[in-house]
């Protein structure tokens, strides 16, 4: 079963930018995706985005795909975050699902631990 741990976050100024990172290890094979979420003050899961391992295509809603990317390297996801705004303070995670653009938080079975990222001035 494949396993994440998250890296970065923290404190950025609105209209800054932050990249968080998932690496993933355990893998045993290349049929997964993973995805982004985010958890506001109203504690509900919000999706962001996710990328096919195999293939590296991804999908984004049209909300978020202006100024939010997702990519991946060798053993990494990258969400890449621009043009922050205060709404986009949560707290965000990563997280593995078995099919293709799953964007219920339900259909993900592991998790990463989560990493706060504030925006305000």
């Amino acid at each position: 079963q494949v396993q994440l741990v998250q890296s970065g976050g923290g404190f950025v100024q609105p209209g800054g930018s932050m990249r968080l990172s998932c690496t993933t290890s355990r893998r045993t094979s290349s049929s997964f995706y993973v995805g982004w979420f985010r958890q506001g003050p109203r504690k509900e899961y919000e999706f962001i985005g996710t990328i096919s391992w195999a293939t590296e295509l991804t999908y984004l809603p049209d909300s978020l795909k202006d100024r939010f990317t997702v990519s991946r390297d060798a053993n990494t996801v990258y969400l890449q975050m621009n043009s922050l705004k205060p709404e986009d303070t949560a707290v965000y995670f990563c997280a593995v699902a078995y099919s293709w653009i799953a964007t219920d938080y339900q259909d993900y079975k592991t998790w990463g631990q989560g990493t706060q990222v504030t925006v305000s001035s």
